[in-house]
């Protein structure tokens, strides 16, 4: 039978696509952050309105310049009727010739000069606004850092799990395979047989919700990166066993100093205080520097050139001594509702970052724990199989045994992660997270 070349050629590249599609990505957790900060769609929205608040502030900053307007006007006109009167009211005895056109040109120029401090304070409250935007925006970068951490470390959890998982089950079914062998021959019952066999089920169960996690977590994380959802995410070890965390805070007060979200309530509080004196600014009069330049012609009747004007320009709305109070309570009542934020948000912090150094010490604590238990359980595990192998222990010892030991790796791998993870949660609560990922070279 001949075989169609375009179809063996079709079926070579849909295992060709196959296989780059299973194919798995290293990726450090420095590389995954700093990606993040340059594709994360939340990253790129906080960038757009710390340029929305720049253009703000050059707005407000435009109004301490000079108004320059220049009009003109061409225009053309019906037979009118014009009577021109001498000094005593005569008419004049010859009728005038009624102009049909019109040209006017006008340049008016007016400078501030000074209204109320309201250009100054305006100018103020929108730079520290957009310093406030600016600290958010950082703040949004931390957040997101953080998402990629608890992802990676999360991703790290379950495919170094999987791998135990996977390394436990060949030795489970090389068990079934020794015991089916040891059953034919009469050496052990059928029960201890069943029950080698449902280890290799229950163990199969956990493969199977583990790779179902890494899955999902792959998933969150290439969605979260602008990755190819095909892609397998291989995580770095050396992320969790070279990392120095000897600098971890132990105190907030380095939160209190660098945490963005605080800092952007503060330039807020700033914001409204200049608020306050914009409201007040109303009480105040304005004056402007005024000149212009005017140029008419009639045609056939009248000329006027360089009629140049300057001067200066008052004005005083005297209602704002009754009007203009509620507005100044409203602004007052606005800054002090800032200064009750910043005190909540300072609580807070404070609450956060003690938690963050419980749990931090605790994962560490917890970790030197397991670490004993796993020598225990690996002790036990080999004093339980010399035991079995020579008849003095039975097949549930022995599960048993292997469950324990089992259960003890996999906790001593997951306790490093958790180390690591809660290092930067720590960092994250301080205000220091950008930093250890070189904020600046981004």
């Amino acid at each position: 039978m001949k075989i169609n070349p375009l179809l063996l050629f079709g079926v070579f590249l849909i295992g060709i696509s196959s296989v780059e599609a299973q194919e798995k990505t290293s990726l450090t957790l420095d590389e995954a952050v700093k990606m993040a900060w340059e594709k994360s769609n939340e990253v790129s929205l906080a960038n757009t309105k710390v340029n929305t608040k720049k253009y703000e502030l050059q707005e407000v900053k435009n109004n301490q310049y000079p108004d320059l307007k220049i009009s003109g006007q061409y225009q053309r006109l019906t037979r009118a009727s014009i009577d021109l009167h001498n000094n005593n009211d005569q008419a004049s005895a010859e009728p005038m010739a009624s102009p049909d056109r019109a040209m006017i040109g006008m340049a008016n120029l007016s400078l501030p000069l000074f209204a109320g401090f309201k250009i100054q304070n305006s100018i103020k409250a929108y730079d520290n606004l957009y310093e406030a935007e600016s600290a958010y925006a950082a703040k949004t970068k931390e957040d997101v850092a953080l998402r990629v951490i608890t992802y990676y470390t999360a991703l790290y959890k379950a495919q170094k799990t999987l791998d135990l998982l996977n390394e436990n089950q060949k030795q489970a079914k090389q068990r079934v395979t020794d015991f089916t062998e040891l059953e034919k021959n009469g050496i052990i019952p059928r029960n201890d047989l069943l029950k080698s066999q449902l280890m290799v089920s229950k163990t199969q169960l956990s493969i199977d919700e583990a790779n179902n996690n890494i899955n999902n977590i792959n998933f969150y994380l290439t969605t979260l990166l602008k990755l190819d959802p095909r892609v397998k995410l291989q995580v770095n070890e050396a992320d969790f066993f070279n990392l120095k965390t000897s600098n971890a805070p132990t105190s907030d007060v380095s939160a209190l100093e660098n945490r963005k979200d605080l800092e952007a309530i503060r330039f807020q509080q700033k914001a409204s205080e200049a608020n306050i004196k914009i409201a007040k600014s109303a009480y105040y009069p304005t004056l402007a520097l005024l000149g212009g330049y005017t140029a008419l012609d009639l045609k056939d009747f009248i000329t006027v050139k360089y009629a140049m004007n300057f001067g200066i320009g008052l004005s005083y709305d005297i209602s704002a001594f009754y009007k203009n109070s509620a507005h100044v309570k409203e602004a007052e009542s606005r800054a002090l509702e800032a200064k009750s934020t910043e005190a909540i948000m300072t609580d807070r912090i404070k609450i956060e970052v003690q938690k963050s150094i419980e749990d931090y010490d605790l994962a560490i604590n917890q970790s030197v724990v397991y670490d004993e238990a796993l020598q225990q359980a690996t002790e036990n595990y080999r004093l339980v199989k010399d035991k079995f192998d020579n008849g003095l222990s039975d097949t549930n010892d022995l599960v048993e045994a292997d469950v324990e030991n089992l259960g003890a790796k996999i906790n001593t791998a997951v306790s490093k992660a958790n180390i690591i993870q809660k290092y930067y949660e720590l960092l994250s609560v301080s205000g220091q997270l950008s930093q250890s990922f070189n904020l600046s070279k981004i």
